[in-house]
């Protein structure tokens, strides 16, 4: 949070991202966020009984990474705060802890394109370097995702 001192007047308003419909209040329709997960949020491949918890090893930076990325809680909040109402902080913690695990590469292309492609279906906008969402987002996720996320990205309209 950022800090106040006393005597400084808050202002309460609902958020202005136009993919968050105001359903009353204070209170907004977040079900954005859970198309876009929808759209590849996970991994479909099939691994039958429950594997050895070391059968794929993953480098202690990769998974120290994917875990930074995973904390993202979907709170909406990178959305509100961005001028742009971009929901590229939240897609990109999605995409990045998928990306940096064996288990999510072999659907990278196609997720992150679905994903992308859904975020801006919804009506977010593109992310212009403000760093309002890393501001704003109480989980401290960190604006080098979504650079992970243009590069997927890029990767994947070649494949």
């Amino acid at each position: 949070m950022r800090k106040f001192k006393d005597g400084d007047t808050i202002f309460i308003e609902p958020w202005r991202a136009t993919a968050f419909p105001i359903i009353k209040d204070l209170v907004v329709d977040r079900s954005a966020y859970d198309t876009i997960v929808q759209a590849g949020g996970y991994t479909s491949c099939h691994t039958g009984g429950v594997p050895d918890g070391n059968a794929v090893l993953v480098p202690k930076p990769d998974a120290d990474y994917a875990m930074d990325a995973a904390e993202c809680i979907g709170c909406g909040a990178c959305a509100a705060a961005c001028p742009n109402s971009s929901a590229m902080l939240f897609t990109s913690a999605k995409v990045a802890q998928l990306a940096a695990l064996p288990q999510g590469k072999v659907e990278a292309a196609a997720r992150v394109k679905a994903m992308v492609e859904t975020m801006q279906e919804c009506g977010f906008g593109n992310c212009s370097n403000h760093y309002e969402c890393q501001a704003a987002c109480p989980k401290g996720i960190d604006v080098k995702f979504i650079a992970r996320l243009n590069r997927e990205y890029l990767k994947a309209q070649f494949k």
